[in-house]
């Protein structure tokens, strides 16, 4: 499902202010993760720009979701 709903949303990849958006964090964040090797989504360089594979982030959020606990 979460698949699905990323590649509809976004394509095949995400640019950093799209992975921003989804993972609900400022991409100058990102950009300090990613430059300390601390950021859980795999990221490379595409031209001028960073990208995310779409599969990669859905992995991420559907590990968020199985590690997440009900209050």
């Amino acid at each position: 499902m979460t698949q699905a709903w990323l590649i509809e949303n976004y394509g095949p990849r995400l640019n950093i202010d799209q992975l921003s958006e989804v993972l609900g964090m400022p991409a100058g964040t990102i950009y300090n993760k990613v430059s300390a090797g601390d950021l859980e989504v795999p990221t490379y360089i595409d031209g001028k720009r960073r990208w995310a594979d779409y599969r990669d982030v859905a992995t991420y959020l559907d590990q968020c979701r199985s590690k997440a606990t009900r209050a």
